[in-house]
């Protein structure tokens, strides 16, 4: 309820001598909660009362509400919108200056966000943000171009193919070709290791799988349990299994070997590991 004293700061009226507080804010699409506030800090007071003590706005009071209304759009803080409309001391055009310099700032920056809004939706779609061409230029001719979409239809509602998304998103040619070149790294040193004859659970043998962690992790953070799901898969699945013994004859099986060596040594069933 309104406080009848505060008739006394300022003219008493009736209601047909200016709009209320209810009426401005619906003329302006300012809420009620704002207009009190204004009022409070003595930014923007209304210059009549009615005799029990409700504001009431007058012509005048509506036209700096307008200004107000416009400079808090632009971006101007309350602070500086009662300097522009009171301090006869400050250079408006030089204060407009200044915030629309601030504005420009603010559009860059909006446009840069759009613009990765544009490659996160393009990552979250396609998986891979590359042409044709550029694939089979970081990935080597063997490369299908087809593989992203495939993958986006059998994992594209599971968390990691969110955490690769976000990853492609920010990637470019020359960001792929470093993943690529560590994975082919990590081919050639497990060739040479199985060539070497490194055993299952051997200290060279875990480091290899730690590796292969971390030169994972750049598609999405892989559990040691989802690791053994991966080495089972390697062994299983014709086509991973047939690009690691290509590499070693019998590779794909040595490989899932020493990760469930490694998942063994860490207290994990390779038997029972799950998809966690």
């Amino acid at each position: 309820m309104p406080d009848a004293t505060e008739a006394t700061d300022a003219t008493v009226a009736t209601a047909a001598d200016g709009l209320t507080v209810g009426q401005v804010s619906a003329r302006l699409g300012v809420t009620v909660r704002a207009l009190h506030h204004w009022d409070e800090i003595g930014l923007a007071r209304p210059s009549l009362r009615t005799t029990a003590g409700y504001r009431l706005y007058t012509a005048g009071d509506l036209e700096r509400l307008h200004r107000i209304v416009i400079y808090r759009e632009i971006g101007l803080g309350l602070d500086r919108i009662r300097a522009v409309l009171d301090d006869p001391a400050t250079d408006v055009p030089a204060a407009l200056r200044a915030q629309r310099t601030q504005v420009a700032e603010r559009i860059d920056r909006l446009r840069q966000l759009s613009a990765g809004l544009d490659r996160m939706i393009d990552a979250h779609e396609r998986g891979l943000l590359l042409t044709a061409e550029q694939q089979a230029a970081v990935f080597g001719p063997r490369w299908n171009p087809d593989w992203p979409a495939q993958a986006r239809q059998r994992y594209g509602d599971t968390t990691q193919w969110q955490q690769y998304a976000e990853r492609s998103a920010s990637r470019g040619p020359a960001e792929w070709q470093d993943i690529s070149d560590a994975v082919a790294g990590l081919d050639r040193a497990l060739g040479d290791a199985m060539d070497a004859g490194v055993t299952p659970g051997s200290p060279e043998a875990n480091q290899l799988v730690e590796r292969h962690r971390e030169v994972f992790a750049s598609y999405f953070p892989l559990t040691r349990h989802m690791q053994v799901c991966l080495g089972r898969k390697y062994e299983a699945d014709p086509g991973f299994a047939t690009h690691y013994n290509s590499i070693r004859t019998g590779l794909a099986s040595w490989f899932r070997r020493i990760i469930d060596a490694s998942a063994h040594a860490h207290g994990i069933d390779p038997d029972t590991a799950t998809w966690q």
